[in-house]
């Protein structure tokens, strides 16, 4: 099966740069957006052989899931469910769970700590949260999560990593949460196939980032580690346009 995930900055606004071709083209099983910014109502496109899901934010304009999928899913979750808390709202659309015969696949777009790292103690919570859920999933059947999290894990994940050890999506506590993400359990499949290659999925409008290459890599698919042997491929799209991100893909044997 092949999975496509794309963080668009807005989908309404990536429908006029074209994204109905990329998603044709892609001839994916399943298409996994973050940061729709709609709410219910918004958006009504239909694609041929696709089911559409979606998991809106309450505010309107902002964050929001959504899974174009050819397989009829076994069941849908909205959200981290018993695993929000009192600190872990759930109420900004950030998760997208579809469940089928043999595996979950869960779309995530991850807070970002802003700048001076001010959203820092939410993020560390929402971290944990996230951990906890995927896990309890994961005793169920394995696990693809894909999405924009927010973090690059190492300084090969970016470009200039010297000068941003303090910065949000760089700092220390968010790299060591993402390993503990990770730990035993799950597998980065980019960086488990391609160790030492450099290649990013977000570059910043400002100063001509992405012309010069100057970016990070921040969207992943992870897989549960039993799935490891199913592993066809691993890829990024930086050709594709349209955000401020591009897609990235993955490929199992199921």
């Amino acid at each position: 099966m092949k999975y496509i995930s794309w963080n668009v900055n807005g989908l309404r606004a990536v429908v006029k740069k074209g994204f109905d071709e990329v998603l044709t083209a892609s001839d994916a099983d399943c298409f996994c957006l973050q940061e729709i910014k709609l709410s219910e109502g918004q958006f009504d496109a239909t694609y041929d052989g696709y089911q559409a899901y979606y998991h809106y934010a309450d505010r309107k304009g902002y964050s929001g899931t959504a899974i174009f999928t050819r397989v009829t899913p076994l069941s849908v979750t909205r959200g981290l469910g018993n695993f929000a808390t009192d600190e872990v709202y759930d109420n900004e659309g950030r998760v997208l769970t579809l469940e089928f015969k043999n595996h979950f696949l869960v779309n995530v777009y991850t807070p970002n700590s802003q700048d001076e790292l001010k959203r820092l103690d939410f993020r560390m919570a929402w971290d944990q949260a996230f951990a906890n859920y995927i896990r309890s999933l994961d005793t169920v059947k394995p696990v693809i999560i894909c999405g924009d999290l927010n973090v690059a894990h190492h300084e090969i994940d970016l470009k200039n990593p010297d000068r941003n050890h303090k910065n949000p999506g760089f700092s220390d506590q968010e790299r060591e949460s993402f390993t503990n993400l990770l730990g035993n359990d799950f597998i980065d499949t980019f960086r488990y196939l391609h160790p030492d290659k450099q290649e990013f999925s977000w570059w910043s409008y400002r100063f001509s980032a992405r012309a010069k290459n100057i970016g990070w890599r921040i969207d992943y698919f992870l897989i549960s580690r039993r799935l490891v042997d199913h592993l066809v491929s691993a890829s990024i799209h930086g050709d594709i346009l349209g955000s401020d991100h591009c897609p990235v893909e993955v490929q199992l044997n199921l």
